[in-house]
């Protein structure tokens, strides 16, 4: 990601990341405790490394407070994995739209 950031930002090209959604409830291979902390990992890089010129935080929007590591049972589909369509709607809700009106 840093390789590809850092070539990217040298043609002008601004780049924006999310973080990663909760899977805690999926089955292994896809979930593991392993997977887990990777994905803290790769989210806590992804807020603070200050590499991305935006971030969207899909797991602040979607994750349920009493269980971090499962999606909101209202946003999920039903596999733990995919959000269902409110799951969608709270996604799109997290995201800022003045950040599309931006002056480029």
């Amino acid at each position: 990601m840093k390789t590809l950031i850092t070539r990217a930002h040298a043609k002008g090209i601004e780049i924006w990341g999310a973080t990663l959604m909760p899977l805690e409830g999926v089955e292994a291979p896809f979930h593991s405790a392993a997977c887990e902390a990777k994905r803290q990992e790769v989210n806590a890089w992804i807020r603070t490394a200050g590499a991305l010129d935006t971030v969207v935080d899909f797991d602040q929007a979607t994750r349920d407070r009493a269980r971090p590591g499962h999606i909101l049972p209202t946003l999920d589909s039903g596999d733990h994995l995919h959000p269902s369509d409110a799951g969608h709607q709270a996604m799109a809700a997290s995201i800022d739209l003045r950040l599309f009106a931006r002056d480029k």
